[in-house]
């Protein structure tokens, strides 16, 4: 999550925006390392802090401790920010993480990055009206569902118009001209089993965990030319068995939880292997995983469930989409077959149509701003 934050923010700096980074909620922080709930922030400040100077926006940014109404640590102070949402020409709310409050009236545009797209959707269809006055609020709807709207999309799109987009990348923080050691894996990083955000259309549930994905594929390492390896986390000891005993290698995702050790695990890896959640596969929204583009800027090519995210992408090449075990197999061959020529094309993908600059750029020539 840190790095699809610094991947827009930079990528805004980049064409010579003046950007800022606020944190003005009430919700439930998470520590930054045991992601155990904690209403005690200074760890959190802290890793804010070192990521915004680590990017040259040392400067550029707020933090208001939930419940604290008097007073913000950061480049100014409550006026500061009141000033500072006044005069922006855009506010983004990425994830909608940022919930709205009424101090936010003062924002003259203010823009919705969907990261995660469905169930906004579908809750605007089944008539939530707590959602759609959420949404009424926004003056431009942006999305990682790249297909919503296509003839094979299922998401009911009602009311609003959505716009497409993707997740960006900046290229320099992941190229690399070293090549993956002997014996490495294709992997990836997941949280193993989710509980709630199930959601249900026309009578129809479709699931947010990704470990029911990742049981359709379980015996896929027992037939695989390349090592499958996982970075997971909230998994039983059981279902760590499971996967061990079918041919995955497993590694604890808190293994790779500073920004910096995630990155070498990435650059570190032959590719990616992935499934992706069944609330974006089933209906083929289009989704591509923030991750993922990582990979691909790292040279890393990569094998995901088919989302539809192929009616938008190139695949065939450094990109592969699946939807049966077969496929996969299929792909993970060609990328041992020739692992040069799809490592390559993958940092052309990445290059071509994820490019940070390129991305957000696109976003703001649609508001206006470029």
């Amino acid at each position: 999550m840190i790095w699809q934050v610094l991947h827009h923010i930079v990528g805004l700096r980049r064409l010579g925006f003046d950007v800022w980074y606020v944190e003005d909620s009430n919700r439930l922080l998470y520590d930054p390392v045991t992601y155990w709930p904690t209403s005690e922030y200074s760890a959190n400040v802290k890793c804010l802090s070192q990521q915004m100077e680590s990017v040259g926006l040392r400067d550029r940014w707020i933090f208001r401790a939930p419940g604290v109404w008097d007073s913000c640590m950061g480049a100014t102070d409550l006026s500061g920010l009141t000033n500072l949402y006044r005069e922006a020409d855009v506010v983004f709310n990425l994830c909608g993480a940022q919930e709205l409050r009424p101090n936010h009236n003062v924002i003259r545009c203010l823009i919705y990055l969907q990261t995660d797209p469905v169930a906004d959707q579908v809750s605007v269809a089944n008539g939530d009206l707590k959602k759609i006055q959420e949404l009424d609020a926004y003056d431009y709807l942006f999305t990682y569902g790249e297909n919503l709207g296509a003839p094979d999309c299922l998401v009911p799109v009602e009311r609003y118009r959505w716009y497409p987009t993707r997740p960006p990348v900046c290229l320099d923080w992941w190229s690399t001209a070293d090549n993956p050691a002997s014996g490495e894996a294709l992997t990836t990083v997941a949280n193993w089993k989710h509980t709630g955000k199930d959601v249900v259309w026309r009578g129809e549930s479709w699931r947010w965990s990704k470990h029911h994905a990742f049981l359709r594929f379980i015996k896929l390492p027992l037939r695989s030319t390349l090592p499958l390896e996982l970075a997971v986390g909230a998994i039983s000891d059981d279902d760590e068995s499971l996967l061990r005993k079918n041919g995955w290698r497993i590694v604890p995702s808190v293994s790779v939880v500073d920004p910096s050790t995630y990155r070498d695990y990435i650059r570190g890896s032959l590719g990616e292997f992935t499934v992706a959640k069944e609330q974006v596969v089933r209906p083929r929204s289009g989704w591509f995983s923030d991750r993922s583009v990582c990979y691909l800027a790292a040279g890393r090519p990569v094998i995901m469930q088919d989302t539809g995210f192929g009616n938008s992408l190139p695949t065939g090449k450094g990109l592969f989409s699946f939807s049966t075990q077969d496929e996969a197999l299929a792909a993970i061959e060609e990328v041992a077959r020739d692992y040069a020529a799809h490592s390559a094309a993958a940092f052309d993908i990445a290059k071509e149509y994820f490019e940070a600059e390129r991305v957000v750029g696109d976003i703001c020539r649609k508001v206006g701003l470029l």
